[in-house]
């Protein structure tokens, strides 16, 4: 039986208040959301306790769960350690299993200055694992930005703890010409949370591809569900709607209803 469960993330909504996002979530059926826009502004670690507070109220009233925290963080930036330890204490106090970070960009060329930077990289998030480990929260590298290939990622995903993986972005890897079944030989064993999104190639659009609505692109997010599936993954599947950095695609109230109604097509027909 499938155990997968669908979230939805808030960067689908710019500008609406928290209240009602996280009302309009529960009323489609989703059960939990990864929050990374509030009140329209990027979630930040320096939001005050009263504000944590209330947003922890909020989803906790709409009987919500918080499968993920959308933290900024990129490890190729000098010195992230304070805002890793920041953004877990925050997803502790808000009850989420993982905080998003980003491997960051660029990445060096050169094999020698590429090593140097991998292996910073890696030392901060050893640096992170002791608090993490004592407050059950783990710390997951998106397949995005210069680590779009799942095999960047997975050279960081191997720093030795369970605090330590992955988030399977479905767009970032295919992008990268990479089929499901490498991305999940890659990184398949350390993959803490997914995100999926649908797209076309589109050479009118920023970054040559268009955003569209789930199962309108070629991006193969049906093979990634069953694959996950297949080898027993029970963590959450988060809409991620990009409507704050695209604000041409359609509004969270045509696209997230869509998203939660096929992803739940999809899952119980892999489920049979």
């Amino acid at each position: 039986m499938n155990t997968m469960q669908i979230a939805f993330s808030t960067l689908a909504f710019p500008n609406q208040p928290l209240a009602e996002v996280i009302s309009l979530g529960r009323s489609w059926g989703y059960t939990g959301v990864e929050l990374r826009v509030i009140d329209g502004r990027l979630v930040e670690s320096s939001m005050p306790a009263a504000e944590r507070a209330r947003v922890k109220q909020t989803v906790a009233a709409a009987g919500l769960a918080v499968a993920s925290v959308g933290s900024p963080v990129q490890l190729l930036v000098e010195h992230p350690a304070s805002e890793l330890q920041r953004f877990l204490e925050i997803a502790n106090e808000w009850e989420s299993p993982v905080v998003r970070i980003y491997g960051g960009r660029p990445l060096a060329k050169e094999p020698g200055a590429r090593r140097t930077q991998m292996e910073a990289a890696a030392r901060e998030l050893e640096a992170a694992v002791p608090l993490a480990e004592r407050l059950g929260v783990a710390l997951a590298i998106e397949t995005h930005d210069a680590f779009s290939a799942s095999a960047v990622v997975a050279e960081l995903a191997l720093v030795d703890s369970k605090c330590i993986g992955a988030i399977w972005d479905s767009h970032h890897p295919h992008r990268m010409g990479e089929t499901p079944a490498e991305v999940y030989e890659n990184i398949g064993r350390r993959i803490l949370h997914t995100h999926v999104k649908d797209a076309r190639k589109s050479e009118t659009h920023k970054g040559g591809w268009q955003l569209v609505l789930l199962g309108e692109g070629e991006v193969p997010v049906r093979e990634m569900l069953a694959l996950l599936g297949a080898r027993g993954y029970d963590g959450w599947v988060t809409a991620e709607w990009e409507k704050y950095w695209h604000p041409e695609i359609e509004n969270a109230e045509i696209a997230l209803p869509q998203h939660l109604k096929l992803l739940q097509e999809w899952l119980q027909a892999e489920a049979r």
